[in-house]
């Protein structure tokens, strides 16, 4: 609250009145609750951060007489530690490779294989979700199999370059023996028949 105090009236010697200047305080006191009525306001009234949920349609069951896929359209992720992505093609004499997440690593492996699975068996004709116009995608399928010290993040990223490469066949698996083997020393090959690749992906 502003205080102005009362002026008094000072007589000079030679008999002449002259008043003296009045000055204002401003007592910023109440100032300190209303900012805290505003600061509680704000806090009831804002709107949170609302968690990021991706969208992933996963199937009831899985299914009895699942397709035959031909190695040359298949492409499987091993999702290590340390931000590590090893990948192999098919599952004869499978050559591992390791990428990081970057644009010039997992997303450069996706881009060249479907390139390369174009120019063997084409594009495939299928009708938009929203428009239903005939639309061209790719042939590939990559199989995501997350290790056991990958972090949850290894995971997202992974899913993410799938819709950035506009990958339409991807299946989420839990990763083998073989293939957790086949990390640890890439030299010996992947033992891993066809029957046990099915079975996987199955169960």
């Amino acid at each position: 609250m502003a205080e102005t105090p009362v002026a008094t009236n000072a007589q000079k010697p030679n008999g002449k009145i002259r008043s003296k200047k009045m000055s204002t305080r401003v007592d910023l006191t109440p100032m300190v609750d209303l900012g805290f009525l505003l600061i509680t306001f704000f806090m009831l009234t804002t709107t949170l951060s609302k968690p990021q949920i991706m969208a992933l349609v996963m199937p009831d069951q899985p299914a009895d007489d699942p397709p035959e896929l031909a190695n040359s359209k298949v492409l499987t992720l091993l999702l290590g530690a340390h931000d590590k992505v090893y990948c192999y093609e098919g599952i004869e004499n499978p050559k591992l490779d390791s990428v990081d997440y970057s644009s010039s690593g997992l997303r450069k492996v996706i881009l060249d294989k479907m390139e390369r699975v174009r120019e063997r068996w084409g594009l495939e004709t299928y009708p938009d979700v929203k428009t239903r116009e005939p639309k061209k995608g790719s042939l590939l399928s990559v199989i995501i199999k997350p290790a056991h010290n990958a972090r949850y993040g290894n995971l997202v990223d992974a899913l993410d370059e799938m819709a950035i490469c506009r990958v339409r066949y991807y299946t989420i698996l839990d990763i083998s023996g073989q293939e957790e083997n086949f990390i640890k020393n890439p030299a010996q090959g992947l033992q891993f028949s066809p029957a046990q690749q099915l079975q996987a992906i199955i169960r």
